[in-house]
């Protein structure tokens, strides 16, 4: 396009001159116009720049520099360099080694791959690293591994939350062996400032690979990263030619890594700060807000149903799910997806909310409002990763002195012959006994169905309420006739036999409380169920607040104990 816009003359019949002039405006012309590296379509810079450094023809990312990174997600004025000067390292005197250096350093400004240092977020301080892959492909030597390191090490005395962008093609081959002993000594320090029990998140732009990826790259505890972003250990390139097949469409792209659960989001480069901002939000300490006690209004009457017919209000199509209480009863809730190990389970919905200023964890099991979303929820039956998702969720609760809220509504775990390959009774084995110990206050609520221990796995809980239209059973009703009566025709038999309302629970001592519904819990009375809720958890939560770490376990063995 460049050199249609100025034609070149046949040689010998243009002047100095017109050559001068025709470089000058080729030059002009270049400084006006980029290429975008992924459509390869012209387009103008200041358009790109006001966009984000996005195409705004393909909706591309353009690699960011790290300062440009830097001016992006800091509050102006604020960065604090924690570098000081790069020694040059040759360790294997590899030929032309420090020669490469100081061309780079000479071309981008850096002095390494990584700059680090102290910065804020929407006024809220971070250690920071942010890696340049204009410095031989972001790759880590000694230097970049030492950068992090202290970076590292330096939050942990200061307490500071620590924030690291990675890109990075991975190990710095001029330095071999020592290179690769830089994954080992950042996820050592990394071990270290989780231990003191402060906030990792990683961001991950394109690309980030090799063992970057498989060190400090994926140790964070919230994991996001920008659309498109190339993520993976060994490159496509190097895995296609190693097993001779052809790669997925969007193979080892963001997107891909969430469906297979290592992210927790993909997050839009404008919403980036704002992400940031939220999550170490979340993460400072907070309490409940005083608030003035509401009277609420009764709930109007309703006759009491019977076993069946609790059964089936537990099951209509438009009761309030998961997320209707989530977004009814708490704020700003950023939910966190993926098990870490296969996969992201819709049926399970989980991620950090505040309730009246204090930061918890709420989980829930969540179904659809119609086939396709159902599909999508697999009807509210998780899988094992779904399971996994919400004891990895629960973990960093604890992690974080956030109470856990449990919202329970699912007919039972997937039963199916890709659960049972993943291990769904170790996944159900290991929440029971991970919640049984949980020095946070956890609270569970029955909302629809309780279906057996794909239930139970969110409901080990301190306290477990129901609301008056929900069932809590070891089997569905249908289950139950075909296992004894051998059958499933006698479900509504089984109903009235298995104690499953919520008032039969209570008087057993299963649960702690019955919420009434009034009406069938749905949108009509969804404004008054969720102020109700709101306020019965802001109860509890004062009540388990004020235990200790070892009261709490101990009551909650005694609880289950006493069953």
């Amino acid at each position: 396009m460049l050199k249609d816009l100025w034609k070149k003359a046949p040689a010998g019949s243009r002047s100095r001159k017109s050559r001068k002039e025709g470089v000058q405006e080729t030059r002009l012309l270049q400084s006006l116009w980029t290429k975008c590296g992924i459509c390869g379509s012209p387009v103008y810079r200041d358009e790109v720049r006001a966009n984000w450094y996005i195409c705004p023809k393909c909706h591309g990312y353009f690699r960011l520099k790290a300062h440009q990174r830097l001016r992006m997600v800091a509050d102006p004025g604020t960065f604090q360099s924690w570098d000081g000067l790069a020694e040059e390292k040759n360790p294997l005197d590899f030929p032309g080694y420090e020669r490469k250096l100081s061309e780079t350093r000479e071309k981008t400004g850096l002095s390494e791959a990584v700059i680090t240092g102290k910065i804020r977020i929407l006024g809220q301080e971070a250690a920071v690293g942010i890696c340049d892959a204009r410095f031989l492909m972001g790759s880590m030597g000694q230097v970049v591994g030492e950068r992090i390191t202290r970076a590292t090490e330096r939050a942990t005395r200061e307490r500071l939350p620590l924030i690291l962008f990675c890109c990075s093609g991975g190990a710095r081959m001029q330095e071999g062996i020592v290179s690769l002993m830089q994954m080992a000594k950042t996820a050592a320090a990394l071990r270290r400032h989780s231990e003191a029990g402060l906030l990792y998140i990683s961001v991950l732009t394109d690309p980030t690979t090799g063992g970057v990826t498989a060190s400090f790259a994926m140790l964070g505890d919230i994991i996001l990263a920008e659309p498109g972003a190339l993520i993976g250990f060994a490159g496509p390139r190097v895995i296609e030619q190693t097993i001779r097949q052809k790669l997925p469409e969007g193979f080892q792209r963001s997107e891909f890594l969430l469906q297979h659960g290592f992210l927790d989001a993909v997050v839009e480069r404008p919403r980036l700060r704002d992400t940031l901002g939220k999550l170490l939000l979340f993460h400072r300490p907070g309490a409940l807000a005083e608030t003035k006690a509401q009277a609420l209004p009764a709930p109007a009457k309703m006759a009491p149903a019977t076993a069946w017919e609790a059964v089936e209000r537990s099951r209509q199509s438009t009761r309030l799910t998961a997320m209707d209480y989530i977004r009814g009863v708490f704020n700003d809730f950023e939910e966190l997806h993926g098990d870490r190990c296969f996969g992201d389970d819709g049926a399970v919905v989980g991620g950090l909310a505040f309730l009246d200023g204090m930061p918890v964890t709420v989980i829930g099991q969540q179904k659809g409002r119609n086939l396709k979303d159902n599909l999508a929820r697999n009807f509210g039956m998780p899988s094992p990763e779904g399971y996994r998702k919400a004891l990895r969720l629960m973990r960093q609760a604890e992690k974080f002195h956030r109470p856990v809220i449990c919202l329970v509504d699912t007919p039972g775990a997937f039963c199916g012959l890709e659960a049972e390959e993943r291990g769904q009774a170790q996944a159900i084995a290991e929440n029971l006994a991970a919640l049984s110990g949980l020095k946070v206050p956890v609270l569970s609520i029955v909302i629809g169905e309780g279906g057996s221990g794909g239930a139970l796995a969110l409901a080990v809980a301190d306290q477990v309420w129901m609301l008056e239209n929900a069932v809590y059973s070891v089997l569905s009703p249908e289950g139950f006739a075909s296992i004894l009566w051998k059958d499933s025709s006698r479900a509504q038999e089984a109903a009235e036999a298995m104690k499953l309302r919520a008032w039969d629970l209570k008087e057993l001592g299963i649960i702690e409380k019955v919420l009434p519904e009034g009406i069938p819990a749905c949108e009509g009375n969804r404004e008054a169920l969720c102020r109700m809720l709101r306020q019965e958890i802001r109860v509890f939560l004062g009540e388990y607040q004020k235990l200790s770490p070892e009261e709490l376990t101990e009551r909650r063995y005694r609880r289950f104990r006493a069953m």
